[in-house]
């Protein structure tokens, strides 16, 4: 372990703070932003403490369950979205979690593999009210904790925020305006690694959207001043403390269960532009799909998405519902066949948990995702997303240093019908306009 690490992780075991895998149901904070369920039926698959039910004021009810995994933190289970005017919760996800954390240096001197290798779970750190407002922060017993007399924090912050403008549209006459303000659940947790502190947020949007994203908070290594110029940048007075440049390779692992089945599909989408053929004034542009139908380590490209889709569901105007894979900035990194790629869809195995370094179920089982995309069929799909960020110092980023963000969304593509906060004055209008559909 690298030295700044192993005074870090000794620091954190004298405050009694740790990681976990399940959680218990005390709580604190102003005002529970999380309701309990009104029946049985329509909970998500777990006992209460460990279930997030929430109706947002804008109509949608994100149900699911929660535990805490002794190297990949907070997992979420069950997941399942309601938006107004459906008449039982559409189901998702079966499991949403962090995959890894990989980090290497530029100078060549340490790599770090977060979660499997440097004790991501047990860095959980305790939250207060402020931090959590208006929300419930659970308490969360953390598996192997640093202090095992010390094993239950209070880590999980439940909490709703506004996010703007869900839509806005002038009506075709008259001065009205059709707006809405969309709402988010959130939540989220802080884990502690070295002198980083991360924070791993899971937001999900009243119009079905779920957006996952780590920031990187805490400080930068006291003991990592000292690279050269090209692998660090100068921090402090004059020009010789030079803090060394290093990646975040951060992975997750979803596992889709729509419309209650697993066995989805994949679909790649690529649009390509031409130049205008005689006679035309404007460019063409063609978009072509692809079934992959066989393990994929995929790359993105201008104008190339995925989607996942149902094979067990459809909306009400007979499309087959999907989540689209929305992928934030990244700067990919070369450095390993397992970084080298943006995202990979692998058949379903259970003993294939992490992205790098992972334990699997026996000795010969591949340790890196590249390598669990081998040929299979896929029935079952897994999906691993992968966002880097290269993060090269500056001075503002003393003393704390602000969060920086990487992550990615899943956005509904044909789960409903319509907008799912539609106003009730526009609900007529699905389909091309006076065309009475």
């Amino acid at each position: 372990m690298h030295p700044n690490r192993i005074r870090r992780a000794r620091r954190t075991a004298a405050v009694g703070l740790s990681a976990a895998a399940l959680a218990a149901g005390v709580t604190s904070a102003a005002g529970p932003a999380v309701a309990q369920p009104k029946a049985a039926a329509a909970a998500a698959d777990c006992s209460a403490a460990y279930r997030i039910e929430q109706k947002l004021s804008t109509g949608t009810t994100w149900r699911m369950c929660w535990r805490y995994d002794s190297k990949a933190g907070l997992v979420l289970e069950h997941i399942s979205y309601q938006p107004k005017g459906e008449p039982a919760p559409i189901k998702v996800l079966s499991s949403a979690r962090l995959a890894q954390i990989d980090v290497p240096y530029d100078d060549g001197s340490v790599e770090y593999d977060d979660l499997t290798g440097f004790g991501f779970a047990q860095g959980l750190v305790p939250l207060d009210s402020a931090e959590c407002p208006g929300g419930t922060i659970k308490t969360v017993k953390v598996p192997e904790a640093w202090d095992p007399a010390h094993p239950n924090v209070n880590g999980l912050c439940t909490t709703t925020r506004s996010r703007g403008h869900a839509y806005r549209m002038q009506a075709d006459t008259g001065n009205r305006v059709y707006q809405q303000q969309g709402k988010d659940l959130l939540i989220y947790t802080v884990n502690k690694v070295g002198w980083y502190e991360y924070m791993t947020e899971w937001r999900f949007q009243d119009d079905g959207t779920i957006n996952m994203n780590v920031g990187a908070t805490g400080s930068l290594s006291p003991g990592d001043y000292d690279a050269g110029d090209g692998r660090g940048w100068p921090i402090g007075k004059g020009a010789h403390a030079y803090a060394t440049s290093h990646a975040h390779n951060v992975f997750w692992k979803l596992d889709f269960d729509l419309d209650g089945s697993s066995k989805s599909r994949i679909e790649q989408y690529d649009s390509k532009v031409s130049a205008p053929a005689h006679g035309q004034e404007a460019p063409t542009n063609k978009t072509t799909r692809t079934n992959v139908t066989k393990e994929l380590a995929g790359d993105a490209e201008n104008m190339r998405w995925w989607r996942v889709v149902s094979t067990a569901g459809k909306n009400k105007d007979g499309h087959a519902r999907s989540y689209e894979i929305v992928r934030g900035a990244s700067s990919k990194y070369p450095g390993h066949a397992f970084t080298s790629h943006d995202v990979y869809f692998t058949q379903y195995d259970k003993c294939e948990l992490f992205a790098s370094n992972n334990p699997g179920c026996a000795s010969g089982h591949p340790k890196t995702v590249d390598k669990f995309v081998n040929g299979q069929t896929l029935t079952n799909p897994v999906v691993w997303v992968n966002v880097g960020f290269h993060h090269i110092a500056r001075d503002e980023d003393q003393q704390p240093m602000p969060v920086h963000w990487q992550g990615f969304s899943i956005a509904p593509r044909d789960v409903t019908a319509m907008n799912p906060l539609t106003p009730a004055a526009l609900a007529d209008q699905n389909g091309q306009p006076g065309n009475g559909s």
